[in-house]
């Protein structure tokens, strides 16, 4: 065995009993629930082809563009279910309490896809066609990391099951269709027990392996993207959505990563050797851009717009706020902040 394969799995049996507590934990607090429940059944109607139904044309939908954007995102990210499967059985193994989450946390992940397609779908709230191309190309592509230690791959859920919950809490509040609200509401709360697992972990990592689990985290949050980044559109959809306040810089900064240095007391955290101390400074210093491609991108589009705009903003609700730039991706500021504002205005 190599030094490499030692060191992932002294890892991986280090962190075991913590698995298997959190596990436990989570089942308790875990309440199923039926997807059929959630979707307006009684709103559907056939569509064109072997039923001989309607075909679906854009005025059918009663959803603003970005929230379409959003539930697309949203759906074709956790049709992806197979690849992101893969790569965490993978890296943790399929075994043991590692096997029984990951196997746990599939099953109840698999929800999400079948029940937000069955409500765009009995909604005619998407083209149909166009989201069945988009799928076929997307999971043909399958999903894959290349993150270099277990540590990274435990760092890159934990924000991004943080990430997901803000995502699917924000497209709720956009949403005018109470309906919509209601299922979003429900699958952002599975992805916030999902996220509770994963955090409370990587905080146990952070205890037994302080330096390299800080170390992982930075290296994540330095060029973190969502998982469904890899979409075909995805720019341009992520630009509407961006544009709507459902998810951009300050929601990523002020819902995500500072939320979740503060639970970690990552500022505080002791026994830090010279590796995990650089680590620390470059997380400062990204919250600290972020702050300032949000800043910067509020004064682009105040001058754009030429005032304020109704946005979703923090995900607690409708509010006036200027827009705050794009989600999280390797495009300049102002080229993001540009993107949006197009779309905004083909929207219109």
């Amino acid at each position: 065995m190599t030094e490499a394969a030692v060191a992932v799995e002294g890892v991986l049996r280090e962190l075991e009993p913590s698995v298997e507590r959190l596990l436990a934990r989570h089942l308790e607090a875990a309440r199923d629930w039926l997807p059929h429940r959630y979707v307006p059944w009684g709103a559907g109607r056939d569509y064109d082809g072997p039923l001989g139904g309607t075909a679906w044309a854009p005025e059918q939908s009663a959803l603003p563009r970005a929230v379409q954007d959003a539930l697309i995102v949203n759906l074709l990210t956790e049709d992806n279910l197979p690849g992101y499967h893969f790569e965490i059985a993978t890296r943790f193994g399929r075994d043991g309490a590692w096997g029984a989450w990951v196997h746990r946390w599939t099953a109840e992940e698999d929800r999400h896809a079948a029940v937000l397609r069955a409500y765009v779908h009995a909604r005619r709230a998407v083209d149909p066609v166009a989201l069945e191309e988009l799928r076929m190309r997307h999971v043909g592509t399958g999903f894959r990391s290349d993150l270099p230690t277990p540590l990274h791959s435990l760092a890159y859920v934990t924000v991004q099951e943080l990430a997901t919950r803000q995502a699917h809490r924000n497209a709720g509040a956009a949403c005018p269709d109470a309906a919509g609200q209601t299922l979003m509401a429900r699958i952002a709360a599975d992805e916030n027990l999902h996220m509770l697992f994963y955090r409370d972990l990587f905080a146990d990592a952070l205890a037994l392996f302080p330096d390299a689990a800080l170390t992982a985290l930075a290296d994540v949050l330095d060029g973190f993207a969502m998982p469904g980044a890899t979409i075909p559109g995805f720019r341009a959809k992520a630009a509407r959505i961006a544009a709507a306040g459902i998810y951009n810089v300050d929601v990523h900064r002020e819902h995500v990563v500072a939320p979740l240095l503060r639970t970690l007391k990552v500022a505080t955290l002791p026994g830090l050797g010279p590796a995990g101390e650089r680590a620390r400074d470059r997380l400062g210093l990204h919250l600290e851009r972020l702050g300032a491609r949000a800043a910067r991108a509020r004064e682009l589009f105040a001058r754009m717009n030429a005032g304020t705009r109704t946005s979703v903003g923090t995900g607690t609700g409708t509010n006036t706020r200027p827009n705050t730039g794009t989600i999280i991706g390797t495009d300049s500021d102002r080229n993001t902040a540009v993107a949006a504002v197009r779309a905004r205005e083909a929207q219109a």
